[in-house]
């Protein structure tokens, strides 16, 4: 089964790292943020992607370009040119790299894409800017079950300040909110069948808008709830948080070795 991956949007909230380079490309630790998530769906033995470009897409199609060179042992004969990879790559993903222009929606983006995915009766689908520990076969799995059209993950929205409580005016206990255990809200992570393509109409159409919510209204929406980690990279904050985990070695979507 196929993934989508978009990535293809500004992350102007991220500051000086997309006028660069674009918003999935932003390093954790040291790689993309878009190669971890490809590691979260290859771990669970789905590595054929269709990654959806937009702004700064030729930085995304240099890395994968490059991918061999940076990460196998070579054999290069200068005289001949002949170069030989040596070793094998450590992810042996199947990337399709797709420009989907700089000023389409997350709709359209799927839109122009659609020649790519009407010959499979599923793909999954996520966005290129959060991460978490989701079991893909699980989700897979919830997806067949029920039999409608789409599945949508549910998670708990990560906090954003910290709690503080009082007596009187002096603060008698601070610490920073866990995920929220109220709530939920699209977490990405989609499968849909082929049929969701007709919900799509042009490349203006924004992906939780019009098709999403008329795949609610018709009753064809699932919901996975996923209690789990997942958190999203649309802050300096978010990225350094996402950062401070990997360092400690406490990244609970490192699932794989």
């Amino acid at each position: 089964m196929k993934t989508v991956i978009l990535a293809g949007g500004l992350g102007t909230r991220l500051g000086e790292e997309t006028q660069i380079k674009p918003k999935p490309m932003v390093e954790i630790g040291n790689m993309p943020i878009l190669q971890h998530i490809m590691k979260i769906y290859s771990f669970h033995g789905f590595n054929e992607f269709i990654v959806a470009l937009g702004y700064k897409g030729e930085v995304i199609k240099d890395y994968f370009n490059q991918y061999l060179m940076r990460n196998s042992d070579l054999f290069i004969d200068l005289e001949s040119g002949v170069t030989k990879t040596l070793s094998k790559a450590q992810d042996d993903f199947k990337v399709n790299l797709i420009d989907t222009g700089h000023k389409s929606m997350t709709g359209g983006r799927l839109f122009l894409l659609r020649d790519y995915l009407k010959e499979d009766d599923m793909f999954m689908l996520t966005y290129g800017d959060g991460v978490a520990n989701i079991n893909i076969v699980d989700l897979v799995n919830f997806h067949k079950k029920h039999g409608k059209i789409g599945t949508v993950t549910a998670v708990r929205p990560p906090a954003r300040f910290g709690s503080l409580q009082f007596e009187g005016d002096q603060v008698v206990e601070f610490h920073e909110k866990p995920q929220l255990g109220e709530g939920w809200i699209n977490g990405g992570f989609f499968i849909f069948n082929k049929e969701f393509l007709e919900y799509v109409t042009d490349e203006s159409d924004i992906l939780e808008k019009s098709p999403l919510e008329n795949l609610a209204k018709n009753g064809q929406l699932m919901s996975f709830k996923y209690e789990g980690f997942w958190h999203p990279m649309d802050t300096l904050r978010d990225k350094n948080l996402l950062n401070e985990l990997w360092n400690n070695e406490k990244a609970p979507w490192k699932i794989w070795k």
